[in-house]
Order: C-alpha cells, then sequence, then structure tokens
C-alpha cells in the first residue's frame, strides 16, 4: 500500500456552498422549511381528499389533485434530499461526531412523516386506479410527465398493509431495523486495530478498518497481508456478537414485513426496486454460474504466479501480480481520468474537472470514516460528492473514475424533478461500469510492457470477479439469511458457516477452502440497508449491461454518445427492459448476458497467456 506522501495530499470533500456547517443558521432554517413543506403538503391531501376512504374523484378532480401532489412533493424532496444528504457526509466521515449524529437523528421524524404521505398517496391511487388512466390523460404536463410513477406507484398499493400499520411501522423503524443499521455502521467505522506489520512487535500502529483491509488487500508483501487478513479476523471475532444482533434485527423486521405486505418473498420487493422481473434475474444468474469455470481458471493461474499449490488463500485474492510497480498520485490518478473521459464525451470531462477543482471529493483514509466509496446527489447546487480511500493504486484509481460515472449520471438527471430521477440500483451502476471500463482500457493501452500489462489485467479481474463471483456468494447469503431468520435467529456461528458455505459454492476450487473469509457479512454495509434487502445482484447487473453498452461503444463511436447520455437522462422513467430495448437488447435471454461475460472471458485468456 502506498505511504500518503507518494500520493500527495488527498482532499475532504467541501460542501460550504449547500450550507456553512452543521450549527449554521441556513441549515436549521432549511430543517424548518421542510417541517413547514411537510404539513403544507400533510393538510393538501386532507383538503383534496387523498385517502383510501375518500369519495370516488371525478376524472379532472383526480387530474388537479394529482399535479398539486406532484408539484408539492417534488419540492420537498428536493429540499429534504439535499438536508439529508448533507448531514450524512458528516457521520460518513466521522461517525464520532456526535453534533453530525444527532442531527441526523432530529431529520429523521420528518422521513417518517414523508413515507407516510407516500403510504397515503399510494392506497388513494391504488383504490381508484380504474381512473388514473383518464386522469392523466386529462392531466396537465407535469402529470403526463409522471406517468411511469404514477402507474408504478398503483402497483405498488398492492404491497401495503393498511394506513395505519404502515405509519407505525415507519415509526417503529427509527428504534427498529434502522437503530440496527446504525449500530452496524458505527461499529465498523470506529473499529480500531494494534496491527504488527512486521510480526516482531518493533512496528505496531494503530489503524481503523479501511485502513487495514486496504493493507490486506493491496501491501504488496505477502506476508504482510496474512497478518492483515489474521488481524481482520480477530478484530471481527471481538464484535461478532453485536453484528450477528444486527443482522438479525435488521432482516427479522424485512421479513415480518414482506409477509404483512402480501410479498411473494423477500426477493420480491428488491426485483421491483431494481425494477426487474425474475425472468431476467434468472437468465444473468444463470449466465454468471456458466461463467464460473472462467473465473476460477483466472483464480487457480493466479495463485500458481504467487506460489501457491491449488487455489488462492484469501489473502492474496486482491494482491497485485506484475512487475508494474506504479503509485498513482492523486495529480497523476485525476490524469488519467480527465485525459480518458476527455475522449469519450466533452460533458463528462467538464463534470470531472469541477469535481476537482471544486473539490466534490473526500479522499483520506482516517479513523471515524467509514470503508469503501460512494457518490451521493447534492440536489440543491446540482452537484454530487465522492467518498472514497485512496490509497494510490490503480483499483483506487478505477474507483474514482466509478464514482465519478456516477455523478455523470446524476449530472444527466439535472433539470428533471425528483420523482423522475429515482433510479433503480441495476441502472444506477451503468454509467460508473462505463467509466471503469473506460480506464482500464486506457491503462491497458498506456501498458509499456507485458508486466504492466499483466498487472493492469489484475486490476481489472479482480473488480469483475468481485462482481461476478463474490456478488452470487452474497445473494446466495443474503438468500439463506432471509430463509433461516424466518424461523429463528441466526448466531454468528451460523453467519459465518452460512457464508463459507456460498464462497465454496461461487469460488470453487479457484480458492484455498482453508482460508476464505467467513466474516465478510460483519462489514458490507449492505446487508445492513433497512430499506433494501439484496444489494448485490444490481452490481452484476450494472457491470453486465454496462459492459455490453461499452462494447457498442466501441463498435459505434461517438455516434453512440448522445444516445447513451440520453438513457441516462431516462433512467427514472422507464423499467429496464424497456430502455434496454433502446439498444434492441433482451434481458430476459441469457445470450446478451453472456455476450458480456465472454467479454471478460477474453481478458482472462490474455492474463492466462502472460
Amino acid at each position: 500500500m502506498a505511504s500518503s506522501a507518494s500520493v500527495g495530499a488527498l482532499p475532504r470533500w467541501d460542501l460550504s456552498n449547500v450550507y456553512p456547517s452543521l450549527e449554521s443558521a441556513e441549515l436549521k432554517a432549511a430543517t424548518k422549511q421542510c417541517e413547514r413543506q411537510t404539513r403544507a403538503l400533510e393538510k393538501y391531501l386532507d383538503e383534496v381528499g387523498i385517502a383510501r376512504t375518500a369519495k370516488k374523484p371525478k376524472t379532472s378532480a383526480m387530474a388537479a389533485a394529482l399535479a398539486g401532489y406532484l408539484d408539492r412533493f417534488n419540492a420537498l424532496m428536493r429540499l429534504y434530499s439535499t438536508v439529508n444528504t448533507y448531514v450524512y457526509t458528516f457521520v460518513s466521515t466521522d461517525s464520532l461526531n456526535q453534533l453530525a449524529r444527532k442531527t441526523m437523528s432530529s431529520l429523521e421524524p420528518i422521513g417518517v412523516r414523508i413515507a407516510q404521505i407516500e403510504t397515503r398517496f399510494r392506497a388513494w391511487l391504488g383504490a381508484y386506479a380504474d381512473r388514473l388512466p383518464a386522469a392523466i390523460q386529462r392531466g396537465d404536463a407535469v402529470v403526463q410527465a409522471h406517468a411511469f410513477y404514477l402507474n408504478e406507484a398503483v402497483e405498488q398499493s398492492r404491497f401495503q398493509m393498511s394506513e395505519a400499520e404502515e405509519n407505525l411501522a415507519a415509526e417503529l423503524d427509527l428504534s427498529g431495523a434502522n437503530a440496527w443499521s446504525k449500530l452496524q455502521g458505527n461499529l465498523v467505522s470506529q473499529l480500531t486495530v494494534q496491527f504488527d506489520r512486521n510480526g516482531d512487535g518493533e512496528k505496531v500502529e494503530a489503524l481503523s478498518m479501511p485502513a487495514l483491509i486496504n493493507v490486506m488487500q493491496h501491501d504488496p508483501d505477502a506476508a504482510v497481508r496474512r497478518r492483515a487478513f489474521e488481524a481482520e479476523h480477530a478484530a471481527w471475532k471481538s464484535a461478532e456478537e453485536p453484528l450477528s444482533a444486527a443482522m438479525n434485527g435488521v432482516k427479522g423486521a424485512a421479513s415480518v414485513l414482506n409477509r404483512h405486505r402480501g410479498r411473494k418473498d423477500d426477493l420480491h420487493p428488491a426485483l421491483d426496486a431494481a425494477r426487474i422481473d425474475r425472468k431476467t434475474l434468472d437468465a444473468m444468474l444463470g449466465a454468471m454460474q456458466d461463467a464460473f469455470p472462467h473465473f476460477r481458471r483466472y483464480l487457480r493461474a493466479k495463485a500458481k504466479r504467487l506460489g501457491h499449490e491449488g487455489g488462492l488463500p484469501w489473502w492474496d485474492l486482491f494482491a497485485p501480480v506484475g512487475h508494474d510497480e506504479r503509485i498513482y498520485s492523486w495529480a497523476d490518478g485525476r490524469a488519467l481520468i480527465e485525459k480518458t473521459f476527455g475522449a469519450f464525451s466533452p460533458r463528462l470531462l467538464e463534470m470531472t474537472r469541477s469535481a476537482y477543482d471544486r473539490n466534490w471529493i473526500d479522499a483520506e483514509q482516517r479513523s471515524g470514516k467509514r470503508a469503501g466509496a460512494f457518490c451521493t446527489e447534492v440536489l440543491a447546487v446540482d452537484e454530487s460528492r465522492i467518498l472514497c480511500n485512496y490509497d494510490g493504486s490503480l483499483d483506487q484509481v478505477s474507483t474514482v473514475a466509478h464514482e465519478l460515472g456516477h455523478a455523470f449520471h446524476n449530472q444527466c438527471l439535472v433539470g428533471k424533478p425528483y420523482l423522475q430521477t429515482i433510479t433503480p440500483m441495476t441502472l444506477a451502476e451503468t454509467a460508473s461500469i462505463f467509466c471503469e471500463s473506460l480506464i482500464i482500457d486506457a491503462a491497458l493501452e498506456e501498458a509499456g510492457s507485458p508486466a504492466a500489462e499483466l498487472a493492469i489485467l489484475e486490476t481489472d479481474l479482480i473488480g469483475k470477479t468481485q462482481v461476478v463471483v463474490d456478488i452470487t456468494s452474497r445473494y446466495l447469503f443474503e438468500t439463506e439469511v432471509f430463509q433461516r431468520r424466518a424461523s429463528a435467529e441466526l448466531s454468528a456461528e451460523d453467519l459465518s458457516e452460512a457464508m463459507l458455505r456460498c464462497q465454496r459454492a461461487t469460488y470453487g476450487d479457484g480458492l484455498d477452502e482453508r482460508y476464505m473469509h467467513k466474516y465478510m457479512w460483519t462489514w458490507k454495509p449492505h446487508y445492513y440497508f433497512a430499506g433494501l434487502s439484496f444489494y448485490n445482484f444490481p452490481y452484476a447487473f450494472g457491470l453486465l449491461f454496462g459492459t455490453g453498452l461499452y462494447a457498442m461503444y466501441r463498435e459505434r463511436g461517438q455516434r453512440f454518445v448522445t444516445e447513451y447520455e440520453d438513457l441516462l437522462a431516462s433512467t427514472g422513467t422507464a423499467d429496464a427492459a424497456t430502455l434496454a430495448k433502446r439498444f434492441k437488447i433482451d434481458l430476459r435471454k441469457k445470450s446478451f448476458w453472456k455476450a458480456s461475460l465472454d467479454v471478460i472471458a477474453e481478458r482472462i485468456d490474455r492474463y492466462c497467456e502472460l
């Protein structure tokens, strides 16, 4: 892992153009405005009779009520989302910040009331669904532009409890699943490990978990990686009981609510949120499973390069291979990204320069900051903010490019009302994967030797193996957890055994089964999201859909760019299958997914040749 000196000074994000500080009068005023707009919308629902028990509305009255609701709700969410995002940027970078945590907690009751408003509105739409087509036709431009959202709301109204039950569930969430989710996030971000880097007691350092995980994954010394792996396991062992309680709390609550809402199973709401059907998911997962032998071949080839007989131990899964030991300073990474993005789209380049110049990115590793990376939109200023933990590796350059892809997607949605920007995870990964592909191809083109090419291919295949193979293991794990949690709580040992079982089923002989990672369930925040389960398969969808689109770009060149940007601007107004048809893609056929996986298989072939 690179030293801080070799990568240069790393930025922290700047949100001073949003609000001056957590204690500022401007933030307090915005919060009060959120409360006023929420009360006003609740009053509006009463005035126009938006309730399941209201008198059946005339078509013209329903059209007018829809227009009023949509205008008010979009305005409220633009403000509330901005306030919420602003506060979360402090929580995610410093979980020890008591003011930030307290402020976030004070916002949550507003979020509950907004959820209750949505519940009431969906119930009303569902009760009078027969009137909706005519109301949309009679409605103004705003109503007609929201036809997809309104029809989707009617469909989802079928899976609601009574209004009183939904309201109670929303309130209880604050002290239930959401509280368990907070516990996991705070515990993981605050966990510090005393790490003996050289194993001789001479160089013991206190590392945050994100920093320790980076050592385990990227340090060039295999002995150091192994010690980091062992230290990580010991740390998770010390925290496994509260983390298993959090897992049981989140999954138990989700399963109970799914049952009472009439869902077919615990996967059902995730499919709807992803805007895909089971046939699409089955086709994709089937193609991925068929491709596992390619990935296992890559893992065994890597194991051989690193001197192992058989499969890889986990601490070498992310290990660098090849002799390209280049460390990308922050400036180097920026130069590569801007050069690459500029060749694709002037619009993407302009946004990227803004992200760097205006400090949209928080890249520094530090205690209290959450692991991984994400991008979040700040609606009030039409900008994004990106969190990462930069270490100078090509993998981290690729991560920054990935998150900038999300930011570009957000830019393509600028100007649209909030309800037309809600993008499912499946499509939300399209631009990020596309930008990753641009960077890896650019790095390969600049490779000056077979050793450099090997190192770059290694970075690429590490990521793709995670998204195809490891994501499948996570999907299988979450499926098992839900099935077993329905009848009893799972112990930490149960969760660890399930994790190992799912890793064996997917990685197969690509990994050394003596040294897999039974604690992967502890620190992945996706398992603990209170409002969305199965936050895994959409990543695979994004990789393979983005890879397919990237192949089209390679064939068609600049003629593709406008259509691609139009696609990104439309992800809140149609389901995945409808948008894919623009490019003559049938998501329900395994052949499409196989074609994308074949592209990856070709890179595995090249890797094995070198």
